[in-house]
């Protein structure tokens, strides 16, 4: 298929030329992001909530860093599976049973009266979010025209964004009310407890929704079912190309064998294919880089250099709001200048942003046994972290959900999610689970760490990932 110009064809049109039914699409593409939103949503629920689970379950730095980070080896194991079985089972069941997930987990992390179980719940959550991290993007890939697929793709960070905006925003009103995160709310349970069951309303929202959308016609056409795949199509992109889009998916499949992993291995040399390393390192650098420390630990980070409570909750939704307006800014530019442009945009203006925030840190003092920032430091550090969380949501934030999710061949792209969903999780979860402890021996250390970690992912998005913008997904080579 032809690369579209900057220009592109019309919304309404693919890149071919075909007519796209832009309502059905944009249906589909608006239930497949309510998981986008979840995954956002019991991410950020825990940021507030820390000093109650402190509180709660008499938690050491690093227990606070396991109850945080317990989310996350239940997202990679999550990422992992899902890859496979939407390969097996398809794509909207998969996506059904992490709504599921979803409530189970939001019921039990509010009601947990200890450590280990409120761990076990969010792992069950983290199943949740694991598969919906991998599965929406590629959903969203495998029913959107090439030539606007990027932009519809892009509105699955804005969701993760306002998700995490969402949580921020229930946390702050429930603490405010009440006083503060720990004090008594409804029932007489105190307010963090209430910030884990509030997700409860979008989680249930997503199960009923995805009950009204197909299945994936690409999923379709590998099981065989080309006659549904067919109608599906039809619907989307007009009669007249139906059977013609199954038929350039089947030629895409092996005809020998269904998707193993060993489709991941190079046939001439049986190493690793170079294409996977190049996911490997979008999902792992858009981890190191600790942008979700921002998303974890706001309040706790911010309080940490003497902001309240209620403030350092202000700040949360300042970040977030901005990040909102970043994806959507990224949304008007990822089909016109491409993902690579917006990766190397990226990573300058992370490492740069990063690099002042190394610098602020530096300079805090111990005040009564709390670190201090000047007026005019504290004033740099908060522009300088909302310019990174700038910077990486025009970039890295969504290109690397979009990549992952059309960059990969038909037959290795269950596998390939697989693996770099799995790999981007433990990544999450290592720089999640070890900033307490971090931050508390040295945070200029630890976000010296981060902003190298901007420099080398500069570096290797030069040499290792080649542009996907206006490809069709059956043209996607290994």
């Amino acid at each position: 298929m032809a690369s579209v110009s900057n220009a592109g064809p019309s919304a309404g049109m693919s890149a071919d030329g075909g007519k796209v039914n832009m309502t059905f699409v944009a249906a589909i593409v608006a239930v497949a992001t309510i998981g986008g939103f979840m995954f956002g949503y019991d991410s950020g629920v825990i940021n507030g909530t820390q000093e109650g689970l402190e509180s709660a379950f008499n938690l050491s730095k690093l227990g606070t860093g396991l109850n945080v980070g317990a989310i996350l080896i239940g997202c990679a194991i999550g990422a992992f599976a899902a890859g496979r079985l939407a390969d097996v089972w398809g794509r909207r069941t998969v996506m059904i049973i992490s709504a599921l997930l979803f409530v189970v987990s939001a019921i039990g992390t509010g009601a947990a009266e200890s450590s280990i179980v409120f761990i076990i719940f969010r792992l069950v959550g983290g199943l949740g979010v694991g598969a919906a991290s991998v599965l929406c993007p590629v959903y969203i890939s495998e029913v959107t025209p090439a030539n606007i697929r990027g932009r519809l793709s892009s509105v699955q960070q804005i969701m993760i964004i306002t998700g995490l905006t969402g949580a921020f925003v229930a946390n702050y009103a429930l603490a405010h009310t009440a006083g503060s995160s720990t004090a008594e709310f409804w029932l007489g349970l105190p307010a963090w407890r209430w910030m884990f069951w509030m997700q409860i309303i979008p989680a249930g929202v997503f199960f009923l929704c995805l009950l009204g959308i197909p299945e994936s016609p690409r999923y379709l056409v590998a099981k065989g079912k080309d006659a549904q795949a067919e109608a599906i199509l039809s619907r989307l992109f007009g009669a007249g190309q139906g059977a013609k889009k199954v038929e350039e998916i089947r030629a895409s499949l092996s005809a020998d064998h269904k998707p193993t992993f060993s489709d991941l291995l190079d046939p001439t040399t049986k190493k690793l294919r170079v294409i996977l390393w190049a996911g490997l390192v979008l999902a792992v650098f858009q981890q190191l880089v600790g942008i979700n420390i921002v998303f974890y630990y706001g309040s706790v980070l911010w309080q940490s250099v003497g902001f309240t409570e209620d403030d350092s909750l202000k700040i949360n939704i300042l970040s977030g709001t901005l990040s909102i307006l970043a994806c959507l800014l990224a949304i008007g530019l990822i089909d016109k200048i491409g993902r690579k442009p917006l990766l190397l945009i990226g990573s300058a203006g992370m490492a740069v942003t990063l690099g002042v925030l190394t610098w602020c840190f530096s300079t805090a003092t111990t005040v009564n046994g709390a670190l201090t920032l000047g007026d005019q430091v504290g004033l740099t550090a908060l522009i300088a972290a909302n310019l990174y969380v700038i910077f990486f949501n025009l970039s890295w934030g969504p290109v690397m959900w979009v990549m992952l999710g059309e960059m990969f061949p038909n037959q290795m792209r269950g596998s390939a999610l697989a693996v770099c969903g799995f790999a981007q999780w433990i990544a999450n979860f290592a720089i999640s689970v070890s900033f307490p402890a971090l931050a508390a021996a040295s945070l200029p250390m630890t976000y010296g760490f981060y902003a190298l970690s901007a420099v080398v992912s500069f570096f290797l998005v030069q040499k290792l990932v080649h542009e996907t913008r206006g490809k069709e997904l059956e043209a996607m080579q290994g």
